[in-house]
Order: structure tokens, then sequence, then C-alpha cells
């Protein structure tokens, strides 16, 4: 029998400023990949992390 996939997936997280913002330091859009627990994180995942483009701290959302 094969294996199930678990309850662990690998999320895409990507910064709210640089989607929005066309005045940045640099062209492009920061993206930072992690895992989350399918069971316990149902909503999408928001973090702060570093935005290299913006140069600053920035909320970063799942996306799909």
């Amino acid at each position: 029998m094969a294996k199930s996939k678990g309850v662990r997936i690998v999320v895409t997280l990507e910064c709210t400023e640089c989607r929005s913002n066309s005045d940045k330091r640099s062209p492009g859009v920061s993206r930072y990949t992690t895992t989350k627990n399918r069971r316990n994180t149902t909503n999408r995942l928001e973090l702060s992390k570093f935005c290299t483009h913006c140069n600053k701290h920035t909320t970063h959302k799942e996306i799909k």
C-alpha cells in the first residue's frame, strides 16, 4: 500500500507590499516557502518576514 500524503504541506509566502507598490528598490516580488500543518492551521498563513526588494520587514501572505 502507498503512504498517504500527510498533514504537512509546503506553502509559498509572498510580500503584500511588493505586489501593490510600483515604487520600490528593485523589480520583483519577495517569496518564501515554508510548511504548515493542514489540520491545525486551516486558514491562510500570514507572517512578518524580511523583504529584500522593499528592504524592510513586511507582511507575507500565503498564496495558492
